[in-house]
């Protein structure tokens, strides 16, 4: 199983670094991806981190994972877990299994879980 996952992306005067650019995992391994901040992203309106992690697979639309730094939405396997504080973030996924494949990317902004 792949898991791919990189870029530089830049919001305004914030920019986050996403490591490491690739990683090869089997299943039951546990996947730990960073996400560090040129700035703390906090905002004080939510009173909550402003960082979201999202998995994306060829086709289809990026999937919110993780909000506010460590909240899962609903629907989202426990497996799937959000840390971190200030500039320095991570998503870990424990207990990989082959569907997790796919890119995951971090995003520093406002995002509220959608309701159906």
């Amino acid at each position: 199983m792949t898991c791919c996952f990189w870029r530089r992306i830049s919001y305004g005067e914030v920019t986050l670094t996403q490591t490491p650019e690739y990683m090869s995992v089997s299943p039951g391994d546990t996947a730990t991806f960073s996400c560090k901040s040129s700035q703390r992203i906090y905002y004080s309106g939510v009173s909550q981190y402003v960082l979201s992690w999202y998995q994306q697979k060829p086709g289809q639309p990026p999937k919110l994972l993780i909000y506010h730094a460590w909240i899962r939405p609903s629907g989202i396997p426990a497996r799937f877990s959000g840390s971190g504080y200030e500039t320095d973030f991570t998503l870990t996924i424990t207990g990989v299994i082959e569907d997790d494949a796919g890119y995951y990317y971090c995003q520093q902004g406002i995002v509220l879980p959608l309701t159906q």
